[in-house]
């Protein structure tokens, strides 16, 4: 993994003012691949990594198609599993 990024967490709650969408849209781009999933910050809580959401705002403002929001999702998801050095499959 080539980013060297401070980690950061966002609440839900952040995350959605800055995007200015419903949690329910939230929740179809989610299930759509369109966005990442949120990490569990326990009891019900949940957060998003902030320079996930940074990178798909940008990507959003580019105009990126939904098969190109897919694959940087997938590849946020992949970046993930170096982060915390796990490995899945």
């Amino acid at each position: 993994m080539a980013r060297a990024t401070l980690l950061t967490i966002e609440r839900k709650a952040e995350v959605l003012d800055r995007l200015g969408l419903s949690r329910s849209t939230l929740h179809n781009k989610i299930q759509n691949g369109l966005w990442v999933p949120p990490i569990s910050l326990g009891a019900r809580a949940v957060g998003f990594i902030k320079h996930e959401t940074d990178d798909l705002i940008t990507a959003h403002i580019n105009g990126y198609t939904p098969t190109q929001m897919r694959d940087l999702v997938n590849r946020l998801m992949e970046e993930r599993k170096g982060l915390i050095g796990v490995r899945h499959g």
